[in-house]
């Protein structure tokens, strides 16, 4: 009888110091976690970096630049689009759905969202983007009745393309604002597989 309750008691005592030591791992790890989010959130030139990057993933290679580091993640120009409406659909909710490359009439990805539809296009570009997509975007809008729509962009926007962008509810996007919402997509993303899996601590 005493024997038993000895057993309990170690027992005990190993799940108690059990406990403490992956509670105090997971806090640790909590806290790096959170340290990076917080550093990446905080940090303009990391942000700017990734906007960079991604210009660097998606723009069309010349031949002398064939033989890149096998390090570094490529894709053909054409999978920014749905690259881009993944994003969108993830940071802001609703369904995407990518144009055909060819005949999209500068439409390549729809938005469609509980207050309508939305017209996005994407340039994967390293300078600062000019009106013309804007206008180009604009137009599909009012021939489709769609509600609002996005010029995204790796790079910017010039004064011009800003100034023409007001009043037409054409949200523009550009590099850093991007990667924002990239992050933003993965945080939502990260929320919805702890509401799936249930926590044990």
């Amino acid at each position: 009888m005493i024997y038993l309750i000895y057993l309990e008691i170690i027992v005990a005592l190993i799940l108690a110091a059990a406990f403490v030591k992956f509670y105090s791992h997971k806090k640790n790890t909590d806290y790096q976690t959170e340290l990076l989010a917080h550093h990446i959130d905080k940090s303009e030139e990391m942000k700017r970096t990734l906007a960079m990057g991604l210009y660097m993933r998606f723009r069309k290679e010349s031949e002398d630049e064939k033989n890149l580091s096998s390090s570094y993640l490529k894709q053909d120009p054409i999978m920014f689009e749905s690259f881009v409406a993944e994003i969108i659909e993830r940071a802001k909710g609703g369904s995407t759905w990518v144009s055909p490359p060819v005949g999209d009439f500068g439409v390549d990805f729809e938005h469609t969202t509980e207050d309508g539809l939305y017209l996005g296009q994407v340039k994967c570009y390293r300078g600062d983007l000019p009106f013309e997509a804007i206008a180009l975007i604009h137009s599909n809008m009012v021939k489709r009745g769609a509600v609002g729509g996005y010029v995204i962009t790796t790079g910017a926007f010039t004064p011009g393309a800003r100034e023409y962008a007001l009043g037409l509810d054409v949200e523009l996007i550009e590099g850093v604002q991007l990667v924002e919402l990239w992050l933003k997509g993965l945080e939502n993303a990260e929320e919805e597989i702890k509401d799936i899996i249930p926590s044990y601590v």
